[in-house]
Order: structure tokens, then C-alpha cells, then sequence
């Protein structure tokens, strides 16, 4: 009596081939898009984070005070479709930061999108500005901005792609009396937005900044009827700018549209300044 011959077991090797030919013979990307946004609890953040979100991407909203606010924009993507988690982290710290991107890619795997929109302000004529007052800001504005990009372009820098959009201000290229600090950051913000574009480039990672003017944000939500109307008059545009308006910008710098845009500030500012 004859005894049947036992089939060869796959090896491993085999296995991965065959794996492999599966996933080239899935029609479409189907690929998970992953977006971190700085400072996305509220305002422009929020607004960044919601215009981001969809069914194929996870944002990751990051914050360093208002737990409850970046709870709360968590469920407005979710209740949307979308998916998102909050991720505590100062930015201006770098053990934080590179924790926080060590979170990010131990779970997703890779990074698509980077919104660097973390700021403060610490007002102040020269003459009365306090050294802590500059150097704060200097620190969470201009290197919160770098210690992100440097973190985040090493995983984008493997896989060869990925968008980084830096969230600057009218001010960095106008000046404002009072503001020191803040110009300054957001005009080196602006600096390194193309000293890095140029260096990414030719990796398929873009690196732009959006630059708004006066927008509708919690600051200046607090302002009485005359003052809110006393600084719309300034804008040609006759209003102040709206926190989506701003996102609008970053969710197209974030496409597949904007692949040739790089090393460019887009200004959100009524015409404030031209």
C-alpha cells in the first residue's frame, strides 16, 4: 500500500512572498495617514485638527495644559468619523518631545503630517520685558518648532515623505510694537521653515508655513464690541479671520496637492499685510 506524500510546509520565506503579493494586489493606498498637531486643544489647533480629520487618517492632538479642551476636540473628531487621541507633552522640552514622537510611532508606525502650532505670548515693551518673559517664548515658539521637526523628520526622513506645516504670525514679517518676543519667534519660525525645506526637499517632505493675521480666537473672543470693531476696522478685508480659515490653508499644504509647494509662508490675513 502506498503512503501519501505530506506537503511541504510554506517556509517563512514563502509566506512573506506571498504576503507581499496580497498587499501590492489591494487596489488603492490603503495606507492610514497619521497627522500630529502641536498646541491642537483649542483654537487654530482645534480647527487644524478638525479640517485634518477623516476616515483614513489619526490625528494626534497635542497639548501641555487643558486636558479637558483636548479631550473635547478628541470627541468632535470622533463624532465625525475621524480618529484621534490627545498626547500631553511640552514642547519646549526636548525628553518630552522625543517621548511624545516615540508614542507616535510605536503605535502608528510612521508620521505623514506634522502642524507645528504650539505658541505663547508674554507681552511687553522692551524696556519692561522681563528675561524669563523672552526667554519663554522663545522656547515653546521657535525651539518647540525645532525640537518637533528634528524629532518627526526621522521617521518621515525613512519613508521618504511627509508634510510639515509651521503655524507663524503676521507679525514675524510686520513687527508689532510690544511684541518683541513673539515677532521674533514667529520671523525664526519663518527662517526655519526654508533653511529646512531646502534640506528635505529632494525626500519628498515638504516643509511650509502658514502665517495668519488677526483671527477670531479665545484672546480675542474676551474683547468688548469697540475694541473687536476698532481692530476689524485695521484689516482690509473689514473682520477678523476665522480659526477654519487658517485650517483651510494647512489641510491644502497638507495634500497630495501641494507636493511641488515647499520652503513657502501662505498668509491668512485679510490683506493686513501685502
Amino acid at each position: 500500500m502506498a503512503v501519501p506524500k505530506r506537503k511541504k510546509s510554506k517556509s517563512r520565506r514563502d509566506m512573506r512572498k506571498s504576503q507581499t503579493k496580497a498587499a501590492k494586489a489591494m487596489p488603492g493606498d490603503q495606507r492610514e495617514r497619521v497627522v500630529v498637531v502641536t498646541g491642537g486643544s483649542r483654537g487654530i489647533g482645534r480647527a487644524i485638527c478638525v479640517a485634518l480629520a477623516d476616515q483614513s487618517t489619526h490625528v494626534y492632538i497635542n497639548y501641555v495644559s487643558s486636558t479637558a479642551s483636548a479631550l473635547e476636540t478628541e470627541e468632535i473628531i470622533k463624532s465625525r468619523g475621524g480618529s484621534a487621541s490627545s498626547v500631553r507633552a511640552d514642547v519646549s522640552r526636548a525628553d518630552a518631545v522625543k517621548d511624545l514622537f516615540k508614542t507616535v510611532i510605536s503605535e502608528r508606525g510612521r508620521i505623514d503630517v506634522l502642524v507645528n502650532n504650539a505658541g505663547i505670548t508674554r507681552d511687553g515693551l522692551v524696556p519692561r520685558m522681563k528675561e524669563p518673559d523672552w526667554d519663554d517664548v522663545l522656547a515653546v515658539n521657535l525651539k518647540g518648532t525645532f525640537l518637533c521637526i528634528r524629532a518627526a523628520s526621522r521617521q518621515m526622513l525613512k519613508q521618504r515623505s511627509g508634510r510639515i506645516i509651521n503655524i507663524t504670525s503676521v507679525v514675524g514679517v510686520s513687527g508689532n510694537a510690544g511684541q518683541s518676543n513673539y515677532a521674533a519667534s514667529k520671523a525664526g519660525i519663518i527662517g526655519l521653515t526654508k533653511s529646512v525645506a531646502s534640506e528635505f526637499a529632494s525626500r519628498n517632505i515638504t516643509v511650509n508655513a502658514v502665517a495668519p493675521g488677526l483671527i477670531e480666537t479665545d484672546m480675542t473672543g474676551g474683547l468688548d464690541s469697540y475694541t473687536h470693531e476698532r481692530i476689524a476696522k485695521l484689516v482690509p478685508a473689514g473682520r477678523m479671520g476665522k480659526p477654519e480659515e487658517v485650517a483651510a490653508a494647512v489641510a491644502f499644504l497638507a495634500s497630495d496637492e501641494a507636493a511641488y509647494i515647499t520652503g513657502q509662508v501662505i498668509h491668512v490675513n485679510g490683506g493686513i499685510y501685502m
